[in-house]
């Protein structure tokens, strides 16, 4: 028994040492900075993939258990029904480029003594579909209204052109609001240089081979980002995953209309996002609102776009959401506020540094008052007795603005942006006695830990 377990050891060390040396990872580089893990990837699907899954194996590991455990609290279907349901009805439509991506991360993950296989990584990287598009319809099918407000109201996110910005080039940002499980291992920053289409700088979660909050800045000079349509309902079993066709649209689309086929072509209506997309070629800026059955473009080149998860078509609002535009007091409407507030202040000044401050901003228009709750552009709701009802999160719960992004026309031909881990308001969140005063949520401990607010810091790809 003693000599098996040596045996074992040995092993295990000659994988990890062999895996550092593997021609793979030769154009492969990691760095920790400021609250983010800053990752170059570069080669076939299979060597991306192998990088990736190297490179955050410990990350990676992590956030999967984190997602089974809050899985089947949350939903009360263990990890096999997710696993079984990526199998049978996402696997057959990842296309193969991506297939060989995520064995690639599995291969990774081995060599660093991680146990995981490829329908792991496929649920995993569709568990925002599985969880909250997916599961609330099989719900609805069942008892009709029983998975209203379901569907996530997450980020605040703007893209603007023209006259509204300082040198009438695009600026865009964007903060990621998710509950805090996912939110503080939201911090991977992947440059991304694959061996056919554009090259991609992006924010990410570990293992996924999408952003998922999507902020992205393409080698072919696309921006994108997006915020959820909050109350969303409805999902097609037969349509290609979010996940692959994000991805896709960010490696591939060389245009605004390029864009929008990728995203549209198979659509499934899992996460369903006003998407905000420029193009540094042409100084064009478009809104996609992408619903299930109906979607919508707006274009300009001279305006601004934002968006904290409403929706602004009547018809994608009535038939395809339980969500009340005329209600000024939820979330999406209260920062729907404040942007025409701040489009009107920053007008003609809208650049990287009015970018952050707009996305740290936590200004209530409803209470004419700074407020750190769900009603602010950089909210919170661990500190909002009431909750946030629109997507379901009930009151003091550990969500909210997790991290923000901003770049510019002159950054992106660079391939830079400006990434803020943590709250852009610089505010903290302690786990410890959060804990103390909401025990009803003690239940995340094993996976929720303090979640700093570190500065604005500047990333390049390539560096």
């Amino acid at each position: 028994m003693r000599k098996w377990f040596f045996a074992c050891m040995a092993f295990s060390v000659c994988t990890i040492l062999y895996g550092k040396d593997d021609p793979r990872l030769l154009k492969a580089s990691r760095q920790d900075v400021a609250g983010w893990i800053h990752i170059h990837l570069e080669g076939s699907p299979g060597q991306i993939g192998y990088q990736h899954g190297f490179l955050l194996a410990s990350e990676i590991d992590d956030a999967l258990q984190m997602i089974r455990y809050a899985a089947k609290h949350n939903t009360h279907k263990d990890w096999n029904f997710y696993r079984d349901a990526a199998k049978k009805m996402f696997w057959p439509k990842v296309d193969r480029e991506y297939q060989l991506e995520i064995s690639g991360i599995v291969e990774g993950l081995k060599a660093k003594g991680k146990s995981y296989d490829v329908y792991d990584l496929a649920a995993y990287n569709g568990s925002i579909e599985l969880l909250q598009y997916y599961v609330p319809m099989l719900m609805n099918k069942a008892k009709p209204g029983s998975a209203n407000n379901k569907a996530p109201g997450n980020c605040s996110g703007f893209i603007a052109t023209g006259s509204y910005t300082a040198d009438g080039k695009i600026a865009i940002g964007h903060n990621n609001w998710s509950d805090y499980l996912a939110g503080e291992r939201w911090n991977i920053i992947a440059d991304i240089v694959p061996e056919k289409g554009s090259r991609m700088f992006m924010d990410m979660l570990p293992g996924f081979i999408h952003s998922g909050d999507d902020f992205v800045i393409t080698g072919s000079g696309m921006l994108i980002t997006e915020t959820t349509i909050t109350q969303f309902k409805g999902f097609d079993v037969n349509g290609i995953p979010e996940f692959v066709r994000a991805r896709k649209a960010a490696q591939y689309a060389r245009s605004i209309d390029d864009f929008v086929k990728i995203m549209t072509t198979g659509n499934n209506g899992g996460y369903a996002n006003d998407w905000l997309v420029g193009d540094i070629n042409t100084n064009e800026i478009a809104r996609l609102e992408l619903g299930l059955k109906h979607f919508r473009v707006w274009r300009t080149k001279d305006g601004i776009y934002v968006g904290s998860n409403f929706a602004s078509d009547e018809k994608l609002i009535a038939e395809e959401t339980t969500f009340n535009p005329a209600d000024s007091t939820n979330s999406p409407n209260t920062r729907r506020k404040r942007w025409e507030t701040l489009t009107a202040q920053y007008k003609g000044k809208i650049d990287a540094a009015t970018g952050k401050i707009m996305e740290g901003d936590t200004y209530n228009e409803l209470a004419k008052a700074n407020e750190a709750n769900r009603c602010v552009i950089a909210g919170r709701v661990d500190t909002d007795p009431k909750g946030c009802p629109e997507w379901d999160w009930p009151p003091f719960f550990p969500g909210g603005t997790v991290q923000g992004k901003v770049t510019t026309t002159a950054l992106a031909k660079e391939m830079k942006f400006w990434a803020h881990m943590g709250n852009p308001s610089g505010e903290d969140f302690i786990a410890a006695p959060f804990f103390v005063q909401h025990p009803e949520y003690q239940w995340q401990a094993k996976y929720l830990h303090d979640m700093k607010a570190y500065p604005w810091t500047l990333f390049e790809a390539g560096k």
